[in-house]
């Protein structure tokens, strides 16, 4: 993690503690008000009443430690999604198209009286045609899964490589962004990629589904079948735009990455690109929309 997302991360983790040490703070001044201000009651001093009045004390305390444990989690994680973000805008090469040459001004009329002296014929100059944008070099097909996958963390050095490389081809970089947007989006949400591990479905099933077979012919790639995880992605796709749009733009991608990629690896190629976390967002998101029948 960067030194920016770090500190970050640690100022969010002191902000839930602080609030911790208050919410603790609070109810122990309300448990020794209670007894302050209470009378003594003499049928209240067996082992069961102390038992009973231990745990009121206790359990409090320790759910709203539990609660700030939980929330101290959740600022790490947020804050190395936003360093992988980061991490992806700063890899994307800028591309900056060239400005439109500047018309010649016209060259002013000459007076009617006066015979124009002859001229050779102008040679037309045609404009330049403008520069396309750059293509990038392509990349073999290790590198492009290593980079579907996404970085373990600041230290996995081969897998940033693998992305830098990937992200200056476009139709790659157009899928990996989605990819990342709808990894981060689920996220958020405690739907975490590394936690749905897949039924594997065949290699001829990708094939199947490279060469436009859809429905039950392809079921078996919907290989995710997390209840939790599935209700939750579809109460996102029902109630949140952005997050819809966001799935379906990142389902047509990589829809178009198996068609262009899936025909020319092998089994053992196609088995771990479907273990991916890119592969692993497009089984949920696909079972959830129903293209997998």
């Amino acid at each position: 993690m960067s030194v920016i997302a770090r500190i970050s991360s640690l100022a969010m983790r002191d902000r839930i503690t602080t609030v911790g040490f208050a919410l603790t703070g609070g109810w122990l001044l309300l448990v020794a008000l209670f007894w302050i201000l209470t009378p003594p009651q003499e049928d209240a001093s067996g082992g069961i009443a102390r038992l009973v009045a231990t745990a009121g004390i206790v359990l409090p305390v320790a759910l709203v430690w539990l609660g700030v444990s939980l929330g101290r989690q959740l600022a790490i994680l947020r804050a190395e999604a936003q360093e992988l973000r980061d991490r992806l805008n700063r890899l994307q090469p800028d591309y900056q198209p060239a400005d439109d040459y500047p018309l010649e001004a016209a060259e002013p009329a000459r007076p009617a009286s006066v015979p124009a002296p002859v001229q050779p014929r102008p040679v037309i100059n045609e404009r330049p045609a403008r520069p396309e944008a750059p293509t990038g070099d392509p990349v073999d097909s290790v590198t492009l899964i290593r980079a579907l996958n996404f970085p373990d963390g600041p230290d996995d050095q081969e897998a940033i490589d693998a992305l830098r490389l990937s992200l200056k081809d476009p139709a790659n970089s157009r899928v990996l962004r989605s990819a990342q947007d709808v990894v981060t989006l689920m996220a958020g949400r405690d739907v975490y990629m590394d936690n749905m591990p897949p039924e594997a479905a065949r290699p001829d099933v990708w094939r199947r589904f490279a060469d436009g077979e859809r429905g039950s012919a392809v079921a078996a790639l919907g290989g995710i079948h997390d209840p939790e995880a599935m209700e939750i992605v579809t109460g996102m796709m029902d109630q949140d735009e952005v997050f819809r749009d966001t799935a379906q733009h990142f389902l047509r991608n990589f829809d178009s990455l198996i068609e262009r990629v899936v025909p020319e690896l092998d089994d053992i190629q196609i088995s771990v690109l479907a273990d991916t976390r890119s592969a692993r967002a497009f089984m949920l998101l696909g079972r959830v929309s129903g293209i997998f029948g």
